[in-house]
């Protein structure tokens, strides 16, 4: 077909101006990564990204509207679920989430080894992740999850202590000037990173725009997606400069938006997206650069959340890398707005009502009376109160070494659960049309952080037929030497995976042994 095709579409006609393979809509982490997989898989594809902003990597994959932490559970209090009653601690998701992200680094030590990436350290650096806590209670709570997490070998080399001296002299910001009568904890891993994943965004993106069959447009905004009376899709888009509209006829879409990924969902129609909706929630992070307080830590510390707040409230006091330059940044503090991205609109919240989803977003707001009160309790803190919620990390700390940074939009998923009542939802979920042909990554935290997994998932989804192939197989064990393996309870094969990608990756490597250290 040339450009000037036109479609028949429920009486209306549409001219064509482009054809692609695959359509990805939001040039960020999750694309500029499912692009460079279907570059590698199938390099005559046609591919094109679309996004709505001037350049790649704005909202969620920027480097100042995340922690950048490359969560791997090492430090994640609320990823080990306590039962109260009978005291067990659940590590099932903290496994999960800890391989996928052995999967990501994979890929990107495969950039590395293909010089897709020069230099890894512009993107990824080792520092150290902690989990700090105090109060007996919480010390209990402590030791408890670091021995239940004993039993996976994936978190072998994790130390555990109580004594003050080797607290404070691997964080001694969060120690000095604290009562010394006071009972803490603390469980370090060496092997924990931190990852500017703006920047690997990227570089992702610089190799592809070098591909003959790979077109980013920016400052193109997708207004809807629409069903062809075959498998295909017309995706309808205004180019923002010329206010030229366009329209796209393709095979695959897949809309890795953030926050606009709802709202082009339901454009689409399909049934699948029926009773999802979305619930807004930013953040704000306190910073320093002041090298005499960045020098003294060299940590992710996170905390405990406090009782009756959400998982997106946990506080954490972390040294980033920035292009070579540490800075320190807690947080986060809530904020709220109706907007679903940073860029976005005041309407957005409203506009993704519909008869659908109306219910079960009220469902989801009455079950979660204490979310709404905690969003309350954030918006109207004063610069004060957040430098008081800074001294329970930092006790000697100096306001004015400090600035309050506005940080990403995230929206978390409400949907309904098994019994028809709508649910907030926190963490990410793939939406699929039946036909699966039409993906999309709803919700938020951890997605970067195990972005390959979920770039193994779609392809398992939106190419069935092709991904058993031994083409494929082939070129995906080149890129993620596990694959399709699990690492957890196979020692031999997590040494060999974590030794080649710390190498490769310039980061610190702890051979994984079968007979744990309790303490240090």
């Amino acid at each position: 077909m040339s450009n000037t095709d036109v479609f028949t579409k429920q009486h209306h006609l549409i001219k064509i101006t482009s054809h692609a393979d695959v359509v990805l809509i939001g040039a960020g982490i999750m694309s500029a990564t499912f692009g460079m997989f279907l570059r590698i898989l199938e390099p005559t594809w046609k591919i094109h990204i679309y996004e709505r902003l001037h350049k790649p990597a704005q909202e969620s994959s920027n480097v100042w509207n995340n922690a950048g932490t490359g969560h791997a559970a090492f430090c994640e209090l609320n990823y080990t679920q306590y039962n109260h009653k009978d005291y067990s601690i659940d590590i099932s998701k903290a496994i999960a989430v800890n391989e996928a992200f052995e999967i990501s680094r994979q890929f990107w030590a495969y950039l590395v080894q293909t010089q897709v990436i020069k230099c890894p350290s512009s993107f990824i650096n080792s520092v150290p992740h902690m989990s700090f806590v105090w109060g007996e209670e919480n010390v209990y709570f402590l030791k408890k999850r670091f021995q239940a997490l004993q039993s996976s070998i994936l978190f072998s080399g994790m130390v555990f202590s109580e004594d003050l001296q080797q607290i404070h002299q691997w964080i001694p910001l969060v120690v000095n000037g604290r009562n010394t009568s006071q009972k803490i904890a603390a469980t370090r891993m060496e092997m924990g990173t931190d990852v500017n994943f703006g920047a690997l965004t990227q570089q992702l993106l610089n190799k592809l725009k070098k591909s003959l069959n790979f077109n980013m447009y920016v400052q193109h905004d997708v207004e809807c997606i629409k069903h062809n009376n075959d498998t295909t899709w017309n995706v309808h888009i205004i180019d923002q400069q010329s206010k030229q509209r366009k329209c796209i006829h393709t095979n695959y879409v897949f809309v890795g938006a953030g926050g606009r990924s709802l709202s082009l969902l339901q454009s689409s129609d399909v049934p699948e997206i029926s009773g999802y909706a979305g619930f807004p929630v930013g953040g704000q992070f306190l910073v320093t650069k002041n090298p005499k307080i960045v020098t003294q830590h060299l940590a992710k510390v996170y905390g405990k959340a406090s009782i009756n707040t959400p998982p997106m409230s946990v506080p954490h006091m972390d040294t980033r890398i920035l292009n070579g330059d540490k800075i320190l940044l807690f947080g986060p503090f809530a904020t709220f707005s109706s907007k679903f991205l940073k860029y976005g609109s005041w309407l957005d919240l409203f506009h993704s009502f519909n008869k659908h989803n109306f219910i079960p977003m009220l469902q989801a707001g009455i079950d979660n009376f204490d979310l709404l009160k905690y969003l309350i309790h954030q918006l109207t803190m004063s610069d004060m109160k957040r430098i008081d919620e800074l001294k329970k990390y930092y006790p000697t700390v100096n306001p004015s070494d400090w600035t309050l940074i506005k940080a990403g939009q995230r929206v978390q998923i409400i949907k309904k659960n098994n019994k028809n009542r709508g649910i907030l939802q926190f963490g990410t979920e793939v939406v699929s049309s039946n036909d699966r042909t039409l993906s999309a990554l709803l919700g938020a935290s951890p997605g970067a952080s195990t972005v390959v997994s979920i770039i193994l998932e779609l392809l398992d989804t939106m190419f069935n037929d092709k991904i058993d192939s031994d083409t494929w197989k082939n070129k995906l064990i080149n890129m993620i030497p596990s694959y399709p393996n699990n690492l957890n309870n196979n020692i031999i094969l997590v040494n060999k995976i974590r030794r080649y990608t710390c190498n490769i990756l310039k980061l610190n490597y702890i051979e994984a042994t079968d007979h744990q250290h309790p303490t240090c």
